[in-house]
């Protein structure tokens, strides 16, 4: 094989295998993130509340000591599922990821002043009836992350309470 054919190959399969990490690694990265989250498969649709943060704390990238943070990894395989989180008089946000890490869904507290309540159904499931607010996900799995921010030790204290009653799970 000549030098040429030598190279040519070699920028093939650098150029292939490029293409396959770029693809595959969203997948990858969001498949050790839900295993982490729940719990290695153990807590699937349940919220999961996170302690309050601290310098030591790592299990989300950069987390920030003023936000409470609850996650919960979702699966649709059984069904629509229902998610709600209090409302809150401070920012509050609720969003979803795709199992791919594709953040296909955002709401906040302005635009939910009463608090987050919807049906979560994949992407060409029939609409519950009666419903106010579904959101389709493009895949079966994924992680919802809910954050409110608790700058002190007792905002926080106020944030765990009224996480409390949230719902992450099939609906009943």
């Amino acid at each position: 094989m000549t030098f040429a054919r030598l190279v040519g190959l070699a920028l093939v399969v650098a150029a292939v295998a490029h293409v396959a990490v770029i693809v595959t690694a969203p997948y990858v990265l969001m498949r050790g993130a839900m295993d982490r989250v729940s719990r290695e498969g153990t807590r699937i649709n349940v919220w999961n509340h996170a302690p309050r943060v601290s310098e030591a704390s790592r299990r989300i990238v950069r987390p920030s000591p003023d936000l409470a943070y609850s996650s919960c990894v979702y699966d649709l395989s059984n069904g629509p599922i229902r998610v709600t989180a209090a409302a809150w008089d401070d920012y509050m946000s609720v969003s979803a990821f795709a199992e791919n890490s594709d953040n296909f869904f955002v709401i906040n507290d302005r635009q939910a002043p009463n608090g987050v309540d919807f049906i979560l159904i994949r992407t060409g499931e029939p609409k519950p009836e009666g419903a106010a607010m579904v959101v389709e996900s493009p895949s079966a799995t994924g992680i919802i992350l809910q954050r409110r921010v608790a700058a002190t030790e007792e905002r926080f204290a106020a944030a765990d309470a009224a996480r409390k009653g949230d719902v992450c799970g099939p609906m009943k």
